[in-house]
């Protein structure tokens, strides 16, 4: 009888479905942290996690473990390598989120294009005449520079152009067909692009080269330029980011993720004004939780019962033995 551990609160729908499942037992953590689950693993035949990390030496203990699968698709927190070597295939849930993320990235530019924080809370406290300071702007007419065109990236193309917005992508992975289509400029020379651009806005994994956007490449944009990440906090150099929105030298940025979290209180940009930040919450609408909830689950059934889809494990070829593959 497999023994799954769900590490982290999912949509109850998952939950529902793993009541359903004949033959399965569980346990269920509602906290997102390490700590949470790392002394459970040794019982668990199967684990769903969530963003937290999942570290060699808690692969290691978990001398049971058959699948991992992830609710949602960055594997970044995930020792893959330490999975590869014992054969564990990890899942993900494939195109579940790319809706909420682009519209959770437009959400974003709208918020810092129109000072709606600011305004929020001078709207509350009787500062009524802000709006007489003219601080907001349009997106119709600006230009957007997508840092990645994969299935959230070239989303958020089709929906700022509805906007009036020209858009630019750069991703060494997207055809010139690919891109020519969607209507979108490719890039080849970023630091001309950043030159351009009214907005930026991150679609791309972690990777081991460090940031995407360090001292240098803020620098080259506008004093007026947006930054927005909806990808990965480690793509910024956060503290490159903060000085350059407290100097003046760039006009805003827009965040739902940090390198750290839930960041510590006392972060910079946490209490830095011309910062709009969310937590982490791009994915997690409650249409979008559901689906990741219930494909992360179907992941682990699915396994158990010799029907996965290949497509969505990341290491298919490091576990093909499990996956009833020679």
């Amino acid at each position: 009888m497999p023994h799954i551990l769900v590490a982290g609160k999912i949509h109850e729908d998952g939950v529902e479905l793993l009541k359903s499942a004949p033959g399965i037992t569980f346990d269920l953590i509602s906290e997102v942290s390490l700590a949470s689950y790392a002394l459970l693993v040794g019982s668990a035949d199967a684990i769903l996690i969530r963003t937290q990390p999942m570290p060699a030496s808690v692969i290691a203990e978990a001398s049971r473990l058959k699948i991992v699968s992830r609710h949602g698709v960055g594997y970044d927190a995930v020792d893959v390598a330490a999975l590869n070597a014992r054969g564990i295939p990890l899942a993900i849930v494939g195109d579940v989120n790319s809706r909420a993320v682009a519209e959770h990235t437009l959400m974003l530019m709208l918020s810092a294009a129109r000072c709606t924080v600011a305004h929020d809370i001078a709207s509350r406290t009787g500062n009524w005449h802000v709006r007489n300071q003219f601080q907001t702007s349009e997106l119709d007419g600006k230009t957007l520079l997508l840092m990645g065109f994969g299935r959230i990236g070239s989303r958020v193309a089709i929906l700022a152009q509805a906007f009036g917005m020209t858009v630019m992508a750069h991703d060494p992975y997207a055809s010139a067909q690919a891109l020519a289509a969607a209507r979108v400029e490719a890039v080849t020379d970023l630091d001309l692009a950043f030159a351009r651009t009214d907005y930026v806005s991150l679609h791309a994994p972690a990777g081991p080269n460090g940031a995407l956007l360090g001292r240098r490449e803020l620098a080259l944009l506008k004093p007026t330029a947006v930054v927005v990440n909806c990808a990965r906090g480690e793509l910024i150099d956060e503290a490159a980011l903060d000085e350059v929105l407290r100097s003046g030298r760039l006009g805003a940025a827009a965040i739902d993720v940090l390198a750290q979290e839930p960041p510590h209180k006392d972060h910079p940009l946490l209490q830095n004004p011309r910062v709009t930040i969310s937590p982490h919450s791009a994915g997690l609408t409650r249409e979008c939780a559901a689906r990741m909830a219930v494909a992360s689950v179907r992941n682990i059934l699915d396994y158990f019962a010799g029907t996965i889809n290949r497509r969505l494990v990341v290491n298919a070829r490091e576990s093909a033995p499990a996956l009833g593959v020679s």
